[in-house]
């Protein structure tokens, strides 16, 4: 019986917009859940990062806007200087609350949420990143029956990230850069796979 998922959440930091370059466009066209992102940036950026991303990519990218419903086959990016936080319905907030590992917008913060939200049906992405983030959110992923995926070491940028996440938790896949979007494409499907 295939798994049936409802999400992908992405952190990434140091390093993130190679790495997401390489990813997001290789993620087909009709990919079969909602994609989330938080990469850090500085709170005065802007959003560059989705547009550099939508018009390399078949999907949508978009900054991701407060109240907002999550669908299918669209990447959103955590806007500069917000947490991106996952309510139980479905919907997005953005909120301006204290940084959490010195970031705003902070992994752990989406990754909580969305496992909260999503439960077992929710896959956690750590990529390149050069501090501890995301690494207690993957784990809370673990623990309510979600799927673990960690950019291996060796092939990010900077890899404290990485290392961290693998040491937070049993993480189900490591995987080097270039095969974690043709890994998520066959563990996804489409959207008209998921419609059951």
């Amino acid at each position: 019986m295939k798994r049936i998922f409802k999400a992908v959440v992405m952190g990434v930091s140091s390093g993130g917009l190679e790495a997401l370059k390489t990813l997001v466009p290789v993620l087909r066209p009709d990919f079969g859940v909602p994609v989330l992102i938080v990469q850090h940036l500085s709170a005065q950026a802007d959003s560059y990062l989705s547009t550099r991303l939508d018009e390399v990519s078949a999907l949508l990218v978009k900054e991701a806007e407060d109240k907002e419903i999550l669908q299918a086959g669209v990447v959103y990016v955590a806007p500069p200087d917000y947490h991106l936080l996952v309510e139980v319905d479905g919907s997005l907030t953005l909120s301006v609350d204290p940084k959490v590992n010195f970031s705003r917008p902070s992994v752990d913060v989406l990754f909580e949420t969305a496992s909260d939200a999503f439960a077992d049906k929710l896959v956690g992405v750590i990529l390149t990143g050069a501090n501890q983030d995301g690494a207690r959110g993957l784990a809370r992923i673990k623990r309510r029956g979600g799927l673990a995926i960690v950019q291996s070491p060796d092939s990010a940028q900077a890899d404290a990230m990485p290392r961290a996440a693998l040491e937070s938790t049993s993480v189900d896949h490591v995987l080097p850069l270039h095969e974690i979007a043709p890994f998520l494409n066959k563990l996804i499907g489409s959207s008209h796979d998921n419609t059951h």
